[in-house]
């Protein structure tokens, strides 16, 4: 189970247990397989994707380049099961903030899955769901969702779990939009510009 090591997932779309949930990934920086996910998912067209990735620095893939007092607030939450909403206001990647100048992040806490995304680079990772049904809490459920539409697909076995908590990081403030397991947000009972920056971690 969880076995990622020998994927390789160029131009291949795959479910795959997260460190919450089973998520439908792909390669972020792929436009084509982003868009081909949104098909199977039947999703929203206008409803972004999280992207996750294997360390701090993957946000420059995307143009997005904090301060180091940003950088310091993120080290504070990260790696974790919290999702945060950064600004992108390039259109070169209109294909994944879908006109919301904004993208959603995570680095999981999940040593194995981040070695995976260190090989991979960043992946979306949407529920492993049509839209309006309940995520899949299983391979065989997600395999009677899409069947042959996923290239492949990694078995974690039973994953009862939520969604990952998001919140919204501008400037030194956040917003909390989706509070997730409560353990998560733990780091948040101070606001960000109250956390301590001296943290040296890389």
């Amino acid at each position: 189970m969880r076995q990622y090591t020998d994927i390789n997932i160029y131009k291949k779309i795959g479910v795959i247990p997260t460190d919450t949930i089973y998520g439908i990934v792909c390669q972020a920086l792929d436009a084509e397989m982003v868009e081909r996910i949104y098909k199977i998912k039947g999703r929203q067209p206008e409803k972004p994707f999280i992207i996750l990735i294997s360390k701090i620095q993957d946000l420059e893939l995307f143009g997005i380049f904090l301060t180091d007092e940003q950088i310091k607030i993120l080290e504070s939450l990260w790696p974790n099961k919290i999702s945060i909403v950064l600004a992108c206001q390039n259109d070169k990647y209109n294909y994944l903030h879908r006109g919301t100048n904004s993208l959603a992040f995570r680095l999981p806490k999940d040593d194995q899955l981040r070695r995976f995304l260190d090989k991979t680079g960043p992946l979306v990772a949407p529920s492993a769901n049509p839209e309006g049904s309940k995520p899949a809490k299983t391979i065989a459920e997600a395999r009677k969702y899409f069947g042959d539409k996923i290239d492949f697909y990694v078995n974690g076995g039973q994953i009862d779990s939520i969604p990952s908590a998001l919140i919204k990081l501008e400037h030194n403030n956040f917003q909390i939009l989706r509070e997730g397991e409560p353990q998560a947000l733990s780091s948040l009972a101070r606001k960000p510009t109250e956390i301590d920056t001296t943290s040296t971690r890389q």
